[in-house]
């Protein structure tokens, strides 16, 4: 089964998220802040972070910088409700696979951006 870690200071958009993607078969990891977010990914090692932009604490943007730093084959998808075209360009510049914004339509995300970074990452 293939791992998501979500990371969102949001505990209702988290339980939403992972409520649905188990229901989609996928091992889901939670987590809060962006300092426990690194910590799992270096612990857990899932296939994909869903990484919220603007938390408490280190943003999404930092946390994507320190994960490239050690893993460069997690793919990894940031997630707003900003709709701001500097923060996009940045964070894929930065190494984001893709950038949705909130709400996230979630059968868009399960079929076509989670089927192709699975498959991605595969090879």
């Amino acid at each position: 089964m293939r791992k998501i870690l979500i990371v969102d200071d949001s505990v209702d958009a988290c339980f939403l998220l992972k409520s649905f993607l188990e229901e989609m078969d996928y091992d889901i990891i939670v987590s809060h802040s962006g300092e426990d977010a690194v910590e799992k990914v270096k612990s857990l090692k899932p296939d994909i972070m869903l990484l919220d932009i603007i938390m408490e604490g280190i943003s999404g943007i930092e946390v994507l910088k320190r994960v490239r730093l050690f893993d460069k084959g997690i793919g990894i998808i940031m997630v707003t409700a900003l709709i701001d075209e500097e923060t996009c360009k940045e964070a894929l510049g930065n190494g984001a696979d893709e950038y949705l914004t909130k709400p996230i339509d979630y059968y868009h995300l399960h079929k076509r951006i989670l089927g192709d970074l699975l498959t991605r990452n595969k090879e």
